[in-house]
């Protein structure tokens, strides 16, 4: 099911499946922001990355010595949620541990995703509780992609990102065959005024990964240099950006957490930058998403 929230100048959209947000729809300006999922490009609009965030190496992980199966970027995107609040204005959305989850990931868990609209802005807010007896380990992002290009008679290359305040940005790159960060491929990517226009090859091999809590705000600028929007995601240690090469869209990714180095041998308990939660603890964190 869809469930909507509207003001004067946005109209969001909300499933019920991943609670996954698939629409911003710009009132004043009569555009959709979302991608809206041609699977031809990519069948998603914004997915919630949980357990984890990209892929562990080899497609598998341990806990105290235990191997677990998994897939890339988790299984809540693909788990129906329960609507458990609404308003006009805001939604939360609720999924619990299960057998079919514990099979994969050994922990019991509550994981609560709410959308909250003012004036021009979406917020999303995660709440992780751990229900186990023991401490539970995960990773945790978002995955919105946004439409490029919005205007008639534009072209993809005509948009341009922006990260304001930066001269230069480094990034990771993905091993092709396991999904996971090569380490030692850092990259950099040059900006000028903080800005870096958008070409057919910046995804040519896949995402760009950014460790270190460098981007805590990420926008997209329309081809005469205004904000068509903005990511604002303080404090947020990974960030990605990604999109098909030749898809009309990109992607802007907050993460808490990230993919497996490539060749990481180690348990999940020890994995670097893995989110830790003690018995009985919650786990909050959000981003925010500004239209202009």
């Amino acid at each position: 099911m869809i469930h909507s929230l509207e003001n004067e100048f946005l109209r969001v959209s909300i499933s019920d499946m991943g609670a996954e947000l698939v629409s911003i729809y710009d009132k004043k300006k009569e555009r959709e922001i979302i991608w809206q999922a041609d699977p031809a490009y990519w069948k998603r609009h914004a997915p919630v990355l949980f357990p984890n965030v990209g892929r562990h190496y080899q497609d598998f992980y341990t806990v105290e010595g235990k191997e677990y199966p998994s897939k890339q970027h988790g299984f809540a995107r693909d788990t129906e949620f329960s609507r458990i609040e609404s308003s006009a204005l805001s939604i939360t959305h609720e999924m619990h541990s299960s057998k079919v989850t514990k099979a994969v990931y050994p922990f019991d868990f509550t994981l609560q995703i709410t959308h909250i609209l003012s004036v021009q802005e979406v917020k999303v807010c995660w709440k992780v509780i751990n229900k186990s007896n023991s401490s539970m380990y995960f990773t945790i992002g978002g995955h919105p992609a946004f439409r490029i290009p919005v205007l008639p008679d534009t072209a993809y290359q005509d948009y341009s990102l922006s990260f304001e305040g930066q001269d230069s940005l480094q990034y990771e790159l993905l091993d092709p065959a396991s999904g996971t960060v090569v380490e030692g491929s850092t990259q950099e990517l040059s900006l000028t005024g903080g800005i870096c226009p958008l070409n057919s090859h910046l995804f040519d091999h896949d995402a760009l990964v950014f460790d270190n809590g460098q981007i805590s705000r990420a926008g997209i600028l329309l081809p005469d240099g205004s904000p068509y929007l903005e990511m604002c995601c303080e404090g947020f240690p990974n960030f990605g950006i990604w999109s098909v090469p030749g898809a009309p869209f990109v992607c802007l990714e907050p993460w808490i957490g990230r993919c497996d180095n490539c060749g990481y041998t180690g348990s999940l308990e020890e994995k670097p930058g893995i989110n830790a939660l003690k018995p009985g603890e919650t786990f909050n964190a959000s981003y925010l998403i500004r239209i202009f």
